[in-house]
């Protein structure tokens, strides 16, 4: 872990799975599209193409959600099969119902289990992969051990993360950052770097994407514009709460652009 990074007190998975459970998971959905993460598709197809992660390998979704990246890969990069982590059982149900409807179901395996200790077997996957979702998780050391571990002698590592960008946030920006997002910490490139160098990576890619300003101006701008009934019925047509949720996602658009957080591109190599 990085030397300095920040967390916070009294956030555990408890907390993360409540947010899959409920309102917040389908906000999240409703304003990201099922590929809940920063970019949707054009930072899956930037991953998968810079990892080289392809036809006929195999993989593996660590906290892979719905499943959503996992039929991408399978559907749009000729992968062979997929198997997604994930420790909430809505989501993991809801994977399992959408690969039935959409047809890949057959190469999507879901395993309801802590990303930190999966149960699977040591290298038994071209890759490991994961998509702006390792920061819900405390024990980054154990999870980056956990990928390494799976991963094949020469296989990949590739993931995004929400991390902590080069102009750092003060004490209290992390605070409010965090609780409200449910991380219990927020890793750096650096940090990240460090933990897959210290389990026997090569990093072949470890920086700042720039996506992130951008697609909360976008965020904000459906809320706002767009989607702003939708939001309420979500949330029991309660004005304070939508309020209150346009305040934080406004507080970290700031950060953004002030390049205090960023969505980071990793890519390393098992050695």
């Amino acid at each position: 872990m990085g030397a300095n990074m920040k967390s916070i007190e009294n956030i555990n998975l408890k907390d993360v799975q409540a947010v899959y459970d409920g309102p917040e998971g389908r906000l999240w959905e409703l304003i990201m599209g099922e590929q809940i993460h920063i970019g949707g598709l054009v930072s899956s197809m930037d991953l998968a193409q810079r990892a080289g992660v392809g036809a006929g390998l195999s993989g593996i979704d660590l906290c892979c959600c719905n499943g959503a990246g996992m039929r991408f890969l399978v559907r749009m990069q000729g992968v062979l099969k997929m198997t997604g982590v994930d420790a909430t059982e809505t989501v993991v149900e809801s994977g399992r119902r959408r690969c039935a409807e959409e047809g890949p179901a057959e190469k999507i395996e879901f395993v309801l289990a802590d990303a930190c200790d999966s149960g699977l077997d040591d290298a038994c996957a071209d890759f490991v992969w994961g998509e702006d979702a390792w920061c819900y998780v405390r024990d980054k050391a154990k999870l980056i051990s956990e990928a390494v571990r799976m991963a094949r002698p020469g296989g990949t590592i590739a993931f995004t993360d929400w991390v902590e960008g080069p102009a750092g946030l003060s004490d209290a920006e992390a605070e409010r950052f965090m609780r409200f997002m449910k991380f219990p910490n927020v890793q750096d490139i650096d940090g990240y770097r460090g933990l897959l160098e210290g389990n026997g990576c090569a990093v072949v890619v470890a920086e700042d994407t720039g996506r992130f300003g951008p697609y909360v101006d976008l965020y904000l701008d459906m809320v706002g514009k767009q989607v702003t009934y939708d939001v309420l019925k979500i949330i029991g047509f309660d004005n304070d709460m939508l309020g209150a949720i346009a305040g934080e996602m406004t507080f970290m658009q700031g950060l953004a652009h002030a390049g205090k957080i960023a969505q980071g591109i990793f890519v390393a190599k098992k050695n």
